[in-house]
């Protein structure tokens, strides 16, 4: 866990934010966010599987939401007892709360790029997830209308996104309490963002 929390991406700020724009190739599962032709954030993450699949095509973010929780999916809680599951599901009488999805930045109608954990192949119901530490900076870097081109690949998968360190897999890692979920900490479990 100390390697995965350890992980980050360097990142830098824009002379011109309203130049930004942002590149995702799903097969290298790599976030490219640029000024120009100029990398501000190069950076990993976890994309949809070929079942729920990340939407492909030219987008725009349209709401940025750091507090953000899922609708549909998250812990029905009853005093000290907690479980997960969809709302649809929750026992009667107990409370819900939505599955935590930090720097939401949403570009499709339920589909954001956010803070979660990354693994080294495609697992997530479409969205695009970020590194907990690196989405802050990605959260900064972007704002409400600028343009998200996703596609199977990017020509920057054969340049800068080679070689990329990516964050040890997190898959085989214990999940979170469910009472940590529940609070409102886990939108701040990050380091402190640096801008080179």
């Amino acid at each position: 866990m100390a390697a995965y929390n350890a992980y980050d991406r360097p990142a830098t700020l824009p002379s011109n934010p309203s130049a930004v724009r942002v590149k995702i190739s799903t097969s290298n599962q790599m976030v490219y966010v640029m000024e120009g032709s100029k990398p501000l954030l190069v950076t990993p993450c976890s994309v949809g599987t070929s079942s729920t699949p990340t939407p492909k095509g030219s987008f725009r973010i349209f709401k940025k939401d750091h507090y953000h929780r899922a609708n549909s999916h998250g812990f029905a809680y009853n005093g000290s007892q907690i479980k997960k599951c969809y709302l649809s599901s929750k026992p009667a009488g107990w409370k819900f709360k939505g599955t935590p999805m930090p720097y939401w930045c949403e570009f499709k109608t339920h589909y954001g790029i956010h803070a979660g954990w990354i693994k080294d192949h495609p697992c997530t119901h479409g969205c695009v997830r970020l590194h907990v530490n690196v989405a802050p900076k990605f959260y900064r870097l972007v704002k409400v209308g600028t343009p998200v081109y996703i596609a199977h690949s990017q020509p920057e998968d054969a340049t800068i996104g080679r070689n990329v360190p990516r964050p040890p897999d997190a898959g085989p890692l214990p999940d979170y309490p469910g009472s940590l979920m529940l609070d409102s900490k886990i939108f701040t479990m990050h380091k402190k963002p640096t801008y080179q």
